[in-house]
């Protein structure tokens, strides 16, 4: 298995979310749960901030075009639905779903056509900065720096792309702890006991820097 760590920092005025976000330092969208297939995609979102935050988020999800990931530049005919969970005066939990059309794509979906089957995602957005981490097969036929030159090719210049981390299976156990300690972080159940089984496996080492001339092999 392995790990791949980037994140997306927008430009203003090009995402409803991170304009929201970048007035309130404190505030946090981070992803519950996150799912795809080639079809569609669905998660839940838990944010918090000030009660003026969550009110202008909560406008964000109901009204932006297609927040939940999708990176077509332009209206692409999808068809979403966007439920509140709860909020409060410190919460807001939403779910978002939509189906895909042939002009739609999102970085799960270009994650599929570079990365393979058996992702696991999870996201982290504060201020203007949408930070993604995804685990992965790591097999033969993935293209790691496909997938990244995609989504970055993809947001275009709404964005800047920073590569933060990429680590590969094989630690030892001793790391085991530790890095499913890290695992467990903000990941749902379900999620967080399979990447247990990978750690006390042998299958998942706790993240190491890589540079450019790694990447660019791989």
């Amino acid at each position: 298995m392995r790990e791949l760590v980037f994140s997306l920092t927008y430009e203003p005025e090009s995402n409803a979310v991170a304009d929201v976000l970048s007035a309130d330092p404190d505030a946090r969208v981070r992803s519950l749960s996150l799912h795809a297939t080639r079809e569609s995609l669905w998660r839940v979102d838990h944010a918090t901030g000030t009660p003026g935050t969550l009110d202008a988020l909560e406008d964000a999800f109901l009204t932006a075009d297609y927040y939940a990931d999708c990176l077509a530049d332009e209206p692409c005919g999808a068809t979403q639905t966007t439920r509140v969970l709860e909020h409060t005066d410190d919460t807001l939990v939403c779910y978002s779903y939509w189906e895909r059309t042939p002009t739609c794509t999102s970085v799960p979906h270009l994650a599929f056509d570079h990365l393979g089957e058996g992702l696991l995602f999870e996201t982290d957005h504060r201020r203007r900065e949408y930070r993604w981490r995804m685990i992965h097969a790591g097999t033969d036929g993935s293209d790691v720096r496909g997938f990244l030159d995609a989504v970055e090719s993809a947001v275009g210049d709404a964005a800047r792309m920073d590569i933060r981390r990429i680590s590969e299976a094989g630690s030892s156990r001793e790391d085991a702890g530790a890095a499913s300690d890290e695992l467990d972080s903000g990941l749902p159940s379900e999620q967080a006991a399979a990447l247990r089984a990978a750690v006390e496996h042998g299958y998942y080492e706790t993240p190491r820097a890589v540079d450019a001339a790694e990447l660019a092999d791989r």
